[in-house]
């Protein structure tokens, strides 16, 4: 009995540590998310319709508070428009701004409803094998006088900008992304 329990507490140990490094774990889900990073490098390769209309599905089947769905998304295709918002633009690239009614009070429910959205988005472009990035930097200036231009819904306001598009295929979430603290840096028991 003592050896079949230390048996499988070392196979726990040893499969959480391979997944910790990026190992494949069979589990499609965990792979995606233990390789996932932010893209820093787009090439120019145009978003597909289907590919974009995807993400944006899968926006929209995130939780949210009481079903509240209180997101809406705007898309900007125009490559001035990108390069207005955001200062490392590529063309070929879209962005989703990710609103939520004005009246809403920050830090509440609905500021996890438009994060868990941006999550969604963010992990199925990653699944359809594009680099996405989500921005929060922008939103002040966006919020403060590039609402109408950018035709974000009365009453609403920018909470988070995901970027979207193609990357090289040289680059991976090994090579490409900044280090992550360990698991003993950041989780408590008790």
């Amino acid at each position: 009995m003592y050896k079949k329990t230390l048996v499988s507490l070392l196979m726990v140990l040893f499969t959480g540590t391979l997944i910790l490094k990026g190992q494949p774990t069979g589990n499609s889900t965990v792979d995606l998310l233990m390789s996932a990073y932010s893209a820093r490098m787009f090439t120019s390769d145009p978003v597909s319709d289907s590919d974009l209309d995807l993400i944006l599905k899968c926006g929209l089947k995130a939780p949210s508070a009481r079903n509240g769905q209180p997101w809406k998304f705007t898309v900007v295709r125009d490559n001035a428009l990108v390069a207005g918002v955001i200062s490392n633009a590529t063309p070929g690239n879209v962005l989703i701004l990710v609103s939520g009614p004005e009246s809403s009070q920050q830090g509440m429910n609905s500021d996890f409803d438009y994060a868990l959205a941006t999550e969604n988005m963010y992990i199925a472009a990653q699944a359809l094998g594009l680099g996405a990035r989500i921005y929060t930097g922008p939103v002040s200036s966006i919020n403060s006088g590039k609402k109408q231009t950018l035709n974000i819904p009365d009453g609403y306001r920018v909470v988070a900008v995901l970027r979207v598009g193609h990357v090289s295929k040289d680059v991976d979430a090994s090579s490409s992304a900044s280090t992550r603290k360990t698991i003993e840096e950041v989780v408590n028991y008790r």
